[in-house]
């Protein structure tokens, strides 16, 4: 890359043209602000451009296509860009680079320029200017900033859940989903769906756990009585018709069967 090509120019926009596989899109929103923002302070970032590899005296944009278009639409006759001097190898990657690296915003400073901007202007022309919606702004203006927030413990957050299902066992679980009581507090509609499905695995458990004691019951109740029935050893597996409640006199039960160890030793 020549250094010397690396000040800023002034080209006309009729020798700008746009990468045919630029990969960026941006929504009418977006763009809507980064022409008032233009518009408003006449300052935006150069656009990088390289020579055009096949028409002579001009310049094929590598980033700022959108900015080029918004120059447009608002009459300027031309652009700031920056040239390099650059092989089609190199457009390649930065096309796909350019528009992607970035960092992420640090809360507590982001909120503090919220805050500040907005001691001089309303949530709702604020809006106009930044990528945040005015319901994001209200909501985030009036947050409280992290060092005031209360921590969290790891269990607060929620756990990604992902199974894969058909069409007809999605529609299964969405009317059970639909049918299953939700948590009161649920706010939004993956909480209460989550509530919805932990309702459901309780019930589930539930019914497990329930007729495996049932049927626990029932073996322990339904032994056969006769001269064996009191041939099982612990208190549990002693049936009512020896005599005995396994359940609330397991000592009597076991001094029964040291006894008729000792005396006739049938037992064992």
């Amino acid at each position: 890359m020549n250094a010397t090509k690396s000040k800023v120019r002034h080209i006309p926009l009729t020798k700008l043209v746009p990468h045919p596989d630029n990969p960026n899109r941006m929504s009418r929103a977006a763009f809507s602000k980064l022409m008032r923002h233009i518009k408003r302070t006449g300052r935006y970032e150069p656009l990088v451009v390289r020579p055009h590899p096949d028409r002579d005296g001009h310049f094929q944009i590598i980033n700022g296509h959108h900015r080029c278009q918004a120059l447009d639409k608002l009459s300027h006759q031309t652009a700031q860009v920056v040239v390099w001097d650059i092989d089609d190898e190199q457009t390649d990657l930065l096309l796909t680079t350019l528009n992607r690296l970035g960092g992420r915003d640090m809360l507590d400073k982001k909120l503090a320029l919220l805050r500040r901007l907005n001691r001089r202007m309303t949530t709702r022309k604020l809006a106009r200017l930044v990528p945040q919606t005015r319901g994001q702004l209200e909501r985030l203006i009036a947050r409280k900033p992290p060092s005031q927030a209360r921590a969290k413990s790891a269990e607060a957050f929620a756990v990604p859940l992902v199974f894969f299902v058909s069409k007809d066992q999605q529609r299964t679980i969405e009317a059970a989903l639909s049918e299953a009581p939700a948590a009161s507090d649920a706010t939004t509609r993956a909480r209460r769906r989550a509530a919805a499905l932990t309702n459901l695995a309780e019930r589930t458990l539930e019914e497990s756990v329930g007729g495996s004691l049932k049927a626990q019951r029932s073996e322990a109740l339904g032994m056969v009585t006769g001269p064996g029935a009191c041939q099982r050893t612990g208190p549990s597996a002693i049936p009512k018709s020896c005599g005995l409640e396994a359940a609330t006199q397991p000592a009597v039960a076991t001094q029964s069967i040291q006894r008729s160890d000792s005396q006739g030793r049938e037992v064992l």
